[in-house]
């Protein structure tokens, strides 16, 4: 080796030409592979766009398409659950979650009695139709956030501040995730509202002392009608039913006393209906059949002739 140039091995143009014929085919062939097949996972589908025009959409599992980006591959996960945060910010969840500094602009709402509350609430969404997710929406994200806003301060502003806090909360979630679905199908988005749920609604932090004063004394009226309503189902009811019971008692007498009466009546018609077909016969028969009832209950029994006379001292019939 020269002691003032380095050595530089020498290469013959025909070995490079053998070298690069068997090494360039293997690029070609990985290539090929690499752009060929494409893995769909279980919780998407895969949408296929041929020089930039969707074609198809595929299941999951290995599938095949055009290569050197003839066709190209996009996997949206349809089968996740995606949720929006409105008025607040999650950042980090778990036993002991932490949130972020309030969106007030996003929370601060009137309601239908002119009153101001301070709203939280959650999205929750899912990717129905992947093709028109991807490609009939710029920022499905953005249009998610602005409908929901628009959505949730209508059917706030229809509402007394009472109701937003406790009485209409469910009809609010099930109003919201309705009209939600309703313009973004309008829009065809191709996503599904999977629920809308109120989170924290409070008043503002200036009103709020004066607001729990409120809830406070409604709650005593609540305690006190619900104490008022508990006597009077206790009493009225067990009222109503004794007076009904002495009502059915009277009833039930006067009823028994009428059947009675009118039997005794038949009776009576009955019996005089047959005395007057033949009295003597009649007459007879009753006057044996008391006899029957009477002569048993007598101690001694005398029979004496019509015709005899002065027998009563005879029979001493003082005798006990």
């Amino acid at each position: 080796m020269n002691g003032d140039k380095p050595y530089i091995p020498q290469v013959s143009p025909q070995k490079i030409l053998k070298t690069a014929a068997w090494v360039i085919p293997i690029v070609v062939v990985l290539a090929l592979l690499s752009t060929t097949f494409y893995m769909v996972s279980t919780d998407s589908k895969g949408v296929v766009q041929q020089f930039g025009k969707f074609v198809r959409i595929t299941e999951p599992g290995l599938h095949l398409k055009l290569p050197f980006g003839i066709e190209k591959v996009r996997i949206p996960q349809v089968e996740r659950i995606f949720k929006e945060e409105f008025g607040f910010s999650t950042l980090q969840a778990g036993i002991k979650s932490t949130y972020g500094k309030k969106k007030l602009d996003e929370s601060l709402m009137l309601c239908g009695d002119l009153s101001v509350a301070e709203v939280e609430w959650i999205v929750q969404y899912k990717i129905r139709e992947p093709d028109k997710y991807l490609f009939n929406v710029r920022n499905p994200k953005k249009v998610i956030r602005d409908v929901s806003e628009s959505v949730m301060r209508m059917v706030v502003g229809d509402s007394s501040v009472d109701e937003v806090l406790t009485a209409r909360r469910i009809e609010i979630n099930i109003e919201a995730e309705q009209e939600m679905q309703h313009i973004l199908d309008s829009y065809d988005t191709g996503i599904q509202v999977v629920t809308v749920k109120l989170q924290d609604v409070n008043p503002p932090e200036p009103v709020k002392p004066a607001f729990n004063e409120v809830n406070a004394s409604q709650q005593d009226k609540e305690k006190l009608i619900n104490k008022a309503k508990e006597e009077y189902n206790r009493v009225i009811p067990k009222a109503r039913g004794q007076a009904l019971q002495m009502v059915k008692q009277a009833d039930g007498y006067a009823i028994n006393r009428t059947n009675t009466a009118q039997g005794d009546a038949s009776r009576f018609n009955q019996i005089w209906a047959e005395y007057d077909k033949n009295k003597d016969v009649t007459r007879r028969r009753l006057y044996l059949e008391s006899l029957g009832k009477v002569l048993p209950k007598l101690e001694k029994k005398y029979i004496i002739d019509e015709d005899v006379k002065g027998l009563l001292p005879i029979m001493n019939i003082t005798e006990k």
